[in-house]
């Protein structure tokens, strides 16, 4: 996947996994065949509730592009973005196809927390990939122009979570970079979320935010 700006990228790949498994844990969905959107928000501060909709949705079947304006509410913004989840023919002799599913946006900005002595969270600019194939699918992300996360690592690994924190210590919320989410049983399918911010009791803020979401399976 191509980086924006060459600052923060990561990827994940899910094969396809075939056979009976026993004994398995409660499953979770299977994910769509493409979708994406530009970002959500679902938080309540000082018993204001801020909700934000999943902005420029797209899915493969029925929203092949969408795109949003600039969106701002108390403590949140989401800057412009785009969305497209479309297919393609890998083999036409054989009849398949390769899905490509991504948002991408601009000028993100998290204030919520501010106002508790937290900082204030940037994204220049972003991207989140979800691609899928007839072997599998797989996902990254790319990050540029990021501000507050202070001490977050060049090379970050999937779900990694950096805790955002007051001037004295205390953790007002997680940031989960490359959320990766796999169904059970394992289908070969895959979500991501891009940045997926949570509140703790501490910030006195509950709910969370997600920056750019997608999610594929493996094409027919």
């Amino acid at each position: 996947m191509k980086q924006i700006g060459a600052r923060r990228v990561g990827a994940v790949t899910a094969a396809l996994v075939l056979g009976l498994v026993a004994a398995a844990p409660p499953a979770s969905a299977a994910n769509p065949a493409g979708v994406a959107s530009v970002g959500s928000a679902d938080f309540t501060k000082a018993g204001t509730r801020v909700t934000v909709l999943p902005l420029a949705p797209c899915a493969i079947g029925s929203t092949p592009s969408n795109s949003s304006e600039a969106v701002s509410h108390r403590g949140v913004r989401f800057g412009k973005g785009t969305s497209s989840c479309t297919t393609a023919v890998a083999n036409p002799d054989h009849g398949t196809t390769t899905s490509t599913s991504e948002a991408t946006g601009t000028d993100f900005e998290l204030s919520a927390l501010v106002s508790v002595d937290g900082p204030r969270l940037r994204v220049a600019r972003w991207k989140v990939t979800c691609t899928g194939t007839e072997a599998g699918t797989n996902a990254g992300w790319a990050a540029d122009g990021l501000q507050g996360f202070d001490g977050l690592p060049e090379q970050i690994a999937p779900n990694h979570v950096h805790e955002v924190k007051a001037g004295d210590g205390t953790v007002l919320a997680t940031a989960t970079f490359g959320e990766t989410i796999f169904p059970e049983p394992n289908d070969g399918s895959i979500a991501m979320n891009l940045l997926h911010l949570r509140f703790t009791e501490a910030s006195t803020i509950t709910g969370d935010v997600v920056l750019g979401a997608t999610a594929c399976s493996p094409t027919p």
